[in-house]
């Protein structure tokens, strides 16, 4: 055992002396070291009950035979952190945690780990110090929240309240209303209750095959959640005595089959990076190419808010992921010789019925024959832009529009509920890329206030930043190369025509070679926003949006 380095032998007395003071017992000192890391805290509503599942996962290592040792991480709220100074720090947050993670588990000789993530940017961050640890790994989330309810039985979410200003800055909604929406849309704890990105990867955590059925969807109140969680601590025990490790499950197979599921139910842009991200840790790096392939081949299923009405507790009732990878796995999209955490994927397909048809569709009755997620190229995004094409209308998936270039999200929010946006435009929004944010900051108050005024059907946005999953409309993200690097984003100007098409998957600026090679023989790099902490750190270091803002 790897934990033999901190408690075997002669010259390791001093070590298991300092174990006994945990009040650990020779008979738990002979047993494997299980390391449980949770994120829990009293901020995150998605969080704020980790320490019962992390109570559940070590009651589920001891009835396994093993000894669990809790430790925690950190997280940031998206929502939370969003349209202020916090949201430079949550993609940033990511690598923190992964880092953390890594040196807790490698500092202590670990045999195996427990993860116990929920929101956004913990969940990916521990994925990738899974991948980088290559130990017996298992993912157990908090669960979803349940979505709220509106005075006519309509479900809520979050994202209600982000819109619901816009409609309040345009005269739609009072603030009476707004403040029933504030008292009931986020019902319970857990991650927001649509397929926004905690969801999403959560989900995707299950497609991967490193978390137990039911992880991206039994609700976090749920007793189900606390029996899932001891579940997970068990299951960790058995990948140890088979000696079963994380690189076992996260390969080139299951990330397509994750890249599979992700089309299959539209989940946020967010994921995209994330997945890139964990590919590349895990050895097996994809391209936005790849993703444009999957895409091609993988039919939309199933829309859950933002992109549809329906929410991850609906989702959860006619048979969570599973369902979904059942209908992709009988008409072979996904591949089923892939290893879980709980045994072979092609037993647990075997295992699935039907669809109900409703919730999740069949392949034959898709919403569309390609997936939710869609690259864009072109002279504006030679790498990429990305679009949750599912939560698109028609009458937006083209548009031709003058651009209205902002050098940063206050500036377009500013604009936007100062009433200076027109129907037609296109909102370019730049220097909040992964290193020119840095971050690459989550646009959700600009893409909700377009929605919520009404201008969702005439007016898209373009950013090199990116997302949340709660975003809805023609927002593109992730332009690469970001304005910070040069990329042709940073020589729009004002009142160019843009060009977007969906379908075509082409985003291009109506302007001639050689006024952009003029436009870029007089434009300087600008100065780095940070010099000194974790923020100018990271803009050294990451790297660009179509490979994943990763850390290599």
């Amino acid at each position: 055992m790897r934990s033999d380095s901190i408690k075997t032998g002669l010259a390791r007395a001093p070590h298991r002396s300092l174990l006994k003071a945990d009040g650990l017992t020779d008979e738990e000192m002979e047993r494997p070291f299980v390391a449980v890391i949770s994120s829990g805290n009293e901020v995150i509503p998605g969080h704020i009950h980790l320490q019962t599942i992390a109570d559940a996962v070590k009651a589920g290592v001891r009835m396994a035979g093993g000894t669990p040792f809790q430790m925690t991480t950190i997280g940031v709220c998206d929502g939370i952190a969003m349209n202020h100074e916090g949201m430079h720090y949550s993609l940033t947050s990511r690598e923190v945690i992964a880092d953390s993670v890594e040196c807790a588990v490698q500092g202590h000789g670990f045999d195996a780990l427990v993860l116990i993530p929920s929101c956004d940017k913990v969940v990916p961050g521990m994925l990738l110090a899974a991948c980088r640890l290559n130990l017996p790994t298992v993912l157990v989330s908090g669960g979803p929240m349940l979505a709220g309810h509106d005075k006519c039985g309509n479900q809520t979410d979050l994202n209600s309240l982000f819109d619901a200003v816009g409609q309040v800055t345009a005269g739609t909604m009072t603030e009476e209303e707004l403040k029933f929406l504030e008292n009931t849309a986020c019902p319970t704890c857990g991650s927001c209750s649509g397929m926004f990105t905690a969801n999403s990867i959560c989900c995707l955590s299950e497609a991967l095959g490193i978390a137990l059925p039911g992880n991206g969807t039994v609700p976090a109140v749920y007793s189900e959640r606390v029996r899932l969680a001891k579940h997970a601590g068990m299951a960790v025990m058995d990948m140890l005595n088979k000696n079963i490790t994380a690189l076992d499950i996260i390969n080139e197979k299951s990330i397509r089959n994750g890249m599979a599921v992700d089309m299959a139910f539209g989940g946020s842009t967010n994921t995209m990076l994330h997945l890139t991200a964990i590919s590349r840790a895990a050895g097996c790096p994809v391209s936005m190419q790849d993703w444009d392939d999957v895409c091609a081949k993988t039919p939309n299923i199933t829309r859950i808010a933002p992109a549809g009405s329906l929410h991850i507790e609906d989702l959860n009732a006619v048979g969570g992921v599973g369902a979904i990878m059942g209908e992709l796995a009988r008409h072979g999209i996904i591949d089923t010789d892939c290893m879980t955490v709980h045994g072979p994927l092609a037993d647990w397909m075997a295992a699935q019925g039907p669809v109900d048809g409703e919730v999740v569709h069949t392949v034959e009755n898709a919403y569309s024959p390609n997936g939710g997620l869609k690259v864009l190229q072109g002279n504006l995004a030679p790498h990429c832009g990305v679009v949750k094409q599912s939560a698109v209308s028609a009458e937006m998936r083209q548009h031709s529009g003058p651009a209205r270039v902002f050098e940063s999200e206050e500036e377009a929010c500013d604009a936007i509920f100062g009433g200076k946006i027109n129907p037609g435009d296109v909102i370019v929004i730049r220097y909040e890329g992964p290193a020119g944010g840095p971050g690459m900051r989550e646009m959700l108050t600009p893409t909700s206030a377009i929605c919520g005024m009404g201008l969702d059907k005439s007016v898209a946005l373009i950013t090199d930043g990116r997302f949340s999953g709660a975003t809805k409309g023609p927002a593109i993200g992730h332009v690469s190369p970001e304005a910070a690097a040069g990329g042709p984003i940073a020589l729009v100007q004002e009142g160019d025509i843009i060009n977007i098409d969906i379908d075509k998957g082409l985003l291009e600026l109506a302007v001639d070679d050689e006024t952009l090679a003029a436009r870029r023989a007089a434009w300087t790099a600008p100065e780095p926003k940070h010099k000194t902490g974790v923020l100018a750190r990271y803009a050294k270091l990451v790297s660009s949006a179509d490979e994943g803002a990763y850390f290599g």
